[in-house]
């Protein structure tokens, strides 16, 4: 399941670069949020051009299909780094000290194996997109209008690459973890209990007030 978490900090090398990738992904995140608006504007200008003009947004679907990798992927690294990303903790749930740290350590390792696999694929995806002696770079494009593919396709290697920065330094943090047994490891998320979450929620709702 999804729950939420808590990613401790000092001043250690392997806290400096975790703070160092968030500022990233905070910025890819944000990207994502502002293509989740885009979408609604475009809703807004293709539905408002068919109703008082008979005149729709061209290539509506088109400009959905660019701007679909920004919403789906850019915000991966940046949830995966505070252990958002929906999981079965059944038995995870139930461990503690050296027991829990490896488990979480061949998770990340093999997910990053995937990874690493799936930036690959998806390198070589836009790759085939790509070509500087085309029109526009583009060896494919759109239905409707024409637009390029291969921005939308570049954003996803990107992404993933991003993401598997970041499982390099769970899997650093959940190593060390491992190595010195220790309670309360630096850049991997800490699941909190129903209490933590609630008093974490509270402080959240106190700053805002």
């Amino acid at each position: 399941m999804a729950g939420h978490s808590a990613v401790l900090e000092d001043g250690s090398i392997l806290s400096r670069l975790d703070l160092k990738l968030l500022r990233l992904e905070r910025f890819l995140a944000l990207i994502s949020g502002l293509a989740v608006f885009s979408l609604m504007v475009l809703a807004v200008v293709s539905v408002g051009g068919r109703n008082l003009f008979n005149a729709p947004l061209p290539g509506y679907v088109d400009w959905i299909e660019q701007v679909m990798p920004l919403l789906a992927f850019m915000g991966i690294a940046y949830v995966q780094r505070d252990g958002g990303h929906i999981r079965m903790d059944i038995v995870i749930g139930r461990l503690r000290g050296r027991a829990l740290w490896l488990a979480e350590l061949i998770s990340v390792i093999l997910v990053f194996l995937l990874m690493l696999a799936l930036v690959w694929g998806s390198w070589s995806h836009f790759g085939r997109s790509f070509d500087f002696a085309a029109p526009l770079w583009s060896r494919d494009s759109s239905i409707d209008i024409g637009i390029p593919i291969w921005p939308a396709k570049l954003l996803v290697p990107v992404a993933f690459s991003v993401l598997s920065l970041r499982l390099v330094l769970q899997i650093w943090g959940y190593g060390r973890a491992f190595l010195l047994n220790s309670p309360t490891p630096v850049a991997v998320p800490l699941i909190q209990d129903i209490v933590a979450q609630a008093a974490a929620e509270a402080d959240q709702l106190d700053g805002q007030g």
